[in-house]
């Protein structure tokens, strides 16, 4: 089989619910003056319109799926859609919202779709419990974004989570998300090119020098588009840890960056045959997991072609897409 790990979903049954009920947590929805639907927060945050294919049928991703010679596609929400500057209720009975109709649609379509829980990060008893809750109703992952309004999650104090997906053999995706303004990035594309791929690399470094990985050496964590930048600022990464005032800095992570390279997994979304080739070669075909990123628009609509593309032999290419998630995603049936 190829397995997908990394794709998102909007289903339709979650814009019904947002008409009817959701203003009562302060989330509501507003049309483009194309009509195209978007989720406006009262605390000011509202996002771009929902790409037609993030909200496409069952059918349209089932006939995207079979273009791109997938098997099965794990579907996360947009994680611009969390809502974290909710208060601590309302953020519980959004995520509630988003899991229960994602979980929903997965079921509709299981023998095609997996479901990726999401968490209210902002009020850790509510974040464990809609954990336990979501792996209940059949999540095998849950995608977490690498800032939570502006902060990085490293940095963040979030123990009691991490506890919990460790013990639940739950893998963690390390996800970009952007909720605050970052003009210079926002003309010719640099958003989409650097800012998302720069904010999984400040996030996984927070995560490293914070000593999350030490604390919890157990935890299952990928990083989306390829680690962002991280595989190829490693050297770097490692110089600055060595060199620089590491108690100053807030360093406590035990080890070199470098020696968690390969401790983590990464997608395949990094659009280039040598890149991807130097990623392998950087932390080892065991800690590649296929990837499309499917419904925006850098997505990798042909990931399997990527892998060939790389000169990536059968056997490789079945350890990606086959091997390595089933061993992640410990979950995962069939």
């Amino acid at each position: 089989m190829a397995i997908d790990i990394h794709a998102h979903y909007v289903p339709r049954q979650l814009l019904s619910r947002i008409e009817k009920s959701g203003r009562e947590i302060g989330v509501t929805l507003q049309r483009s003056a194309s009509n195209e639907p978007g989720v406006a927060f009262h605390y000011g945050f509202a996002t771009r319109p929902l790409f037609a294919k993030l909200v496409e049928d069952a059918a349209s991703r089932r006939e995207s799926l079979d273009r791109q010679g997938v098997d099965r596609q794990l579907v996360a929400t947009w994680p611009d859609l969390y809502g974290y500057g909710l208060d601590a209720s309302s953020c519980d009975h959004w995520h509630r919202m988003l899991n229960d109709t994602l979980v929903e649609w997965c079921l509709d379509n299981r023998d095609r779709f997996s479901f990726v829980c999401s968490a209210p990060l902002v009020n850790l008893e509510r974040a464990v419990t809609e954990l336990e809750r979501s792996v209940g109703l059949g999540a095998i992952a849950v995608m977490v974004p690498a800032n939570i309004e502006g902060r990085n999650i490293g940095e963040c104090e979030l123990d009691p989570f991490w506890q919990k997906v460790e013990a639940l053999g739950l893998p963690v995706i390390l996800h970009p998300v952007l909720v605050e303004t970052a003009p210079r990035t926002a003309r010719f594309g640099l958003r989409q090119i650097a800012q998302y791929t720069f904010d999984t690399t400040v996030g996984f470094g927070s995560l490293v020098f914070s000593g999350i990985l030490d604390r919890f050496p157990d935890l299952r964590l990928v990083l989306s588009h390829g680690g962002g930048t991280f595989p190829y600022l490693v050297g770097r990464f490692d110089l600055v840890s060595s060199r620089g005032n590491a108690k100053a800095q807030g360093i406590v992570s035990r080890e070199r960056p470098s020696a968690y390279a390969a401790r983590v997994n990464y997608d395949t979304i990094v659009h280039s045959p040598k890149v991807l080739r130097f990623l392998a070669d950087q932390v080892g075909f065991g800690q590649l997991l296929l990837g499309s990123d499917e419904s925006f628009p850098p997505a990798d609509m042909d990931p399997v072609g990527s892998l060939r593309a790389a000169g990536f032999s059968a056997m490789q290419i079945e350890q990606i897409t086959d091997a390595n998630p089933r061993r992640v995603f410990s979950r995962l049936a069939g």
